[in-house]
């Protein structure tokens, strides 16, 4: 029998006065898969993830994580139940240490407060913080950040600090994890790290991926399934060789001119 879908989208629309950013979209994501939304600039990927995070509220239809309605639920009871992401452009604390920026990504899951926290060495603050830290440094190290880990975010080069952000992400311990872009302005070494990191975090750590990403030499090797939005609407979906091969994919996506990349597509796609 096969698994619930971890996440839903059902029919989501979403309109700003009279500019549509999606128009009756609708998908799922199976837990355990990476899945990429792609699409030219202004088609609604951005859009979407934020309905998912809860940054946006459908104007229409329903967002569901888990079997459950998350349409509603604020930002952080999202995270709370399990979805992390990073942004688009880097939202980093630039004054804290990168141990502290990932620190904050374990805020939801401390258990101790302001009155405990006063009997820090009697309670179990003291004993919590230390959890939390040991976790931390793990995810520090599966970055391969430890350099760094003392370093005030804002002063890092960008490939690193975008690392710094995913290690935000985990820290929440996500059972899916929302990438937006995660490898833009990188080169093609620092490309390729990211790639095996999202991979291993799909592979060893169990997360579910859904990623917006414009690499399509990326896409195509990392994904399991992938979604083409073009004006806000749906325009395909399935596996990156069925979608790349797709007539409507080549023309909203690729070009035309791009006969090259188009007739790559049309082979990978051919039995």
């Amino acid at each position: 029998m096969a698994a619930e879908p971890i996440l839903a989208a059902a029919h989501v629309s979403l309109r700003f006065g009279g500019v549509r950013a999606l128009t009756d979209v609708s998908f799922h994501v199976n837990p355990g898969e990476v899945f990429s939304i792609i699409g030219p600039n202004g088609a609604g990927k951005t859009s979407m993830v934020n309905c998912i995070s809860g940054r946006y509220r459908p104007t229409e239809g329903r967002v569901l994580f888990d079997g459950r309605d998350i349409t509603h639920l604020r930002p952080s009871r999202r995270a709370g139940l399990g979805i992390g992401r990073t942004f688009q452009n880097l939202a980093l604390f630039g004054h804290m240490t990168v141990l502290d920026n990932i620190m904050v990504g374990r805020h939801h899951l401390l258990r101790h407060g302001f009155a405990t926290g006063m009997l820090y060495w009697l309670g179990g603050a003291q004993r919590e913080e230390l959890a939390h830290r040991r976790e931390v440094e793990e995810i520090i190290d599966f970055l391969e950040i430890q350099h760094v880990r003392k370093a005030v975010a804002g002063t890092l080069p960008y490939g690193l600090r975008k690392r710094v952000e995913l290690a935000r992400a985990i820290a929440l311990k996500p059972k899916l994890i929302l990438l937006d872009e995660p490898m833009a302005g990188m080169n093609l070494e620092e490309k390729e790290d990211m790639a095996r990191y999202i991979l291993d975090l799909n592979e060893e750590w169990g997360m579910t991926v859904l990623m917006i990403e414009h690499d399509m030499g990326v896409v195509m090797d990392i994904s399991h399934r992938v979604m083409v939005l073009d004006f806000g609407r749906k325009i395909a979906e399935g596996t990156p060789e069925h979608v790349m091969a797709d007539e409507h994919v080549r023309r909203a996506y690729l070009g035309q001119a791009d006969e090259a990349v188009a007739e790559d597509a049309a082979e990978a796609a051919a039995p």
